[in-house]
């Protein structure tokens, strides 16, 4: 039983110390567990407010009962505050902190400014480098969709590096006007980077002017009886104005914004989330918090608005429904906040809201038929309990090629992605067994078996041969309470007449087309699903190996300098000893090891 007292009197000692500065705060109890990451633009004048037991939540009253010492961290600024709390509630996962769990990249623009002749790219991941960055993006949809509009309007290059510096005539998409082909001269660098220029201010919501600019070029062009390049431009301002057409006029002031709504129901909160980019509808996300017990609404926007945008660009303007510390979150991220209050922005906070309750009830029924298919899993198999892990097994391979094993993880909240695991098959004398494989994988897992991960239910895609071979691998491991079941294709490999096959029972089948068995044929596809993408990834990865990886002494750097000057490794196959030694980092000795490799 906690001490509510004593706890209460550890945190007013704790306050007579604290910074009256901005900065970061951890609560921690006597096992030295954090229980608590708080962020403040003046700590003191914010722990007090745990001092007032009789308005805090039963939730924080625990909280401030467990309380041992406590720990700050002084920063310069807000934002350096947010960005501090998000990687120390990343590295501790407090349990007081409501968590947004989220495992989601979203896919960005960028354009490399700094390069003679700038890339329009997709780029997902960390953003460390000077590029421009326009998004997130929902989808890659909404990405490919803003990519065409792009290469049609304002026509930069998309290829890679290499391919630009060894081309000797423009690509396709030269001839179908969608780049101006800077890589053989069809535009001068001043002339590109006016049109760089221009889609940065098109994806920064400030294209006014462009559609104007294009159509006194068209104009003058005529005038100049240079007929084709009035088509070109001609055909520029008609894909621009098919892009304003097309805008939804209730995001006509709304140029680069989130509208973010945070609802409650059913005892789940939603964090629904729409991009806005260039005034158009780039997508939306839900999410559902953790660890939400007794909060309000403000407290998981402040700690979605906090995690959220450590990890993602803030747009111009982010819209929200309730009122939070304006002023903290304002130099936090730098940007625009607005609570919706009337007009569009109102009517677009109101659509948000609607789409978060809709997410939480499809949630609520999906888990309420997931928990019916459980339970009838249960009765069904025989199993002790209903199973709270179960794990699906299948591999993958190319005649006995590039052979993995794959891993997928299903609870009752579905899918666990971020415990997905692949493995590639180390005995390549197992390659064409899949009983072998299958072996070597499950030994493989159990041997990092812990009580955290214990499985269930085991899975498997195959038969009484793929079960019998399996039982047979995991002889030496503890197995109680833990299913090990087998599903193998019907007549005719019909789907829904699987036979499902377990040790010392006789195999059988599950009612044709019943809840149940499509909810296992669900588990099995995306086993499959998750194999064959790894397999083909794995695949496609060695087919782009570079034959200059074999070559000792050549590691990365030398290998790039090599493919920059060449432009493949065809190319430096045929090189002569001269021209190797020609590319920066490659002395008379190592051209001579490379034309040996190619030349003996």
């Amino acid at each position: 039983m906690f001490d509510l007292k004593k706890g209460l009197d550890n945190l007013k000692k704790y306050i007579k110390i604290a910074p009256e500065n901005a900065g970061v705060y951890r609560m921690i109890n006597s096992s030295d567990e954090v229980l608590y990451v708080g962020k403040a633009k003046n700590i003191k004048k914010r722990i007090v407010a745990y001092s007032h037991i009789e308005k805090l939540p039963k939730r924080l009253q625990q909280m401030v009962a467990q309380i041992d010492k406590m720990e700050f961290v002084v920063v310069d600024n807000e934002a350096r505050a947010l960005l501090v709390e998000n990687e120390l509630i990343k590295k501790y996962s407090p349990k007081y902190n409501i968590l947004l769990k989220d495992d989601k990249t979203f896919p960005y623009l960028t354009i490399d400014v700094e390069s003679e002749f700038p890339r329009l790219s997709k780029y997902r991941g960390v953003k460390k480098d000077k590029n421009k960055y326009f998004g997130p993006f929902a989808s890659v949809l909404a990405v490919n969709s803003v990519v065409d509009i792009l290469q049609k309007v304002f026509m930069l290059r998309s290829c890679r590096d290499t391919s630009f510096k060894n081309r000797q005539r423009p690509c396709l998409l030269y001839q179908i006007k969608r780049c101006s082909a800077p890589c053989v001269n069809k535009i001068s660098a001043e002339d590109y980077k006016k049109s760089v220029n221009d889609a940065i201010e098109f994806l920064e919501g400030k294209n006014t002017s462009i559609q104007k600019e294009l159509s006194d070029k068209m104009e003058e062009a005529s005038a100049n009886l240079d007929f084709e390049t009035a088509l070109v431009l001609r055909d520029r301002i008609r894909a621009l104005s098919t892009i304003q057409a097309k805008q939804n006029v209730e995001y006509d002031n709304l140029k680069s914004a989130d509208i973010i709504a945070v609802v409650k129901e059913s005892n789940l909160f939603a964090v629904e989330i729409f991009f806005i980019r260039s005034g158009q509808n780039c997508g939306n996300a839900v999410y559902f918090p953790k660890q939400t017990d007794e909060a309000e609404k403000k407290e998981v926007l402040e700690a979605f608005l906090g995690e959220f945008y450590t990890n993602n660009q803030p747009p111009k303007e982010i819209i929200i429904g309730e009122e939070i510390d304006f002023e903290f979150w304002k130099k936090a991220l730098a940007c625009k906040i607005t609570v919706a209050k009337s007009g569009n922005k109102f009517k677009l906070s109101e659509f948000a809201e609607k789409n978060a309750v809709d997410a939480i009830r499809r949630k609520v029924a999906l888990e309420a038929s997931v928990k019916n298919n459980l339970e009838e899993f249960k009765d069904k198999f025989g199993l002790p309990s209903i199973p709270k892990r179960i794990e699906i097994y299948d591999n993958s391979h190319n005649q006995g090629s590039y052979a993995i094993g794959a891993m997928v993880v299903a609870t009752p909240n579905g899918f666990d992605k971020k415990n997905y695991r692949t493995f590639n098959i180390k005995n390549t004398a197992n390659t064409h067994d899949d009983f072998a494989m299958m072996k070597e994988v499950l030994q493989r897992r159990f041997d990092k078996m812990t009580d955290e991960n214990r499985p269930d239910v085991i899975l498997l895609d195959g038969g009484r041969g793929q079960l019998n071979a399996v039982l047979e691998a995991l002889g030496k491991y503890d197995l109680s309470n833990i299913a090990i079941i087998a599903i193998s294709k019907g007549p005719e490999r019909n789907a829904g007449k699987e036979f499902y096959h377990m040790s010392g029972k006789e195999s059988f089948e599950l009612e044709y087309r019943s809840p149940l068995a499509f909810y296992l044929q669900n588990l099995r596809d995306e086993a499959h699903r998750f194999a064959i993408g790894t397999h083909r990834k794995k695949r496609a990865k060695s087919i782009y190996k570079s034959s200059l990886d074999e070559i000792e002494g050549i590691g990365a750097k030398r290998k790039s300098e090599l493919l920059k000057y060449f432009g493949s490794a065809d190319d430096v196959a045929q090189a002569s000893l001269n021209d190797l030694q020609k590319v920066e980092g490659i002395n008379k000795k190592v051209a001579e090891k490379i034309y040996s490799y190619f030349h003996n």
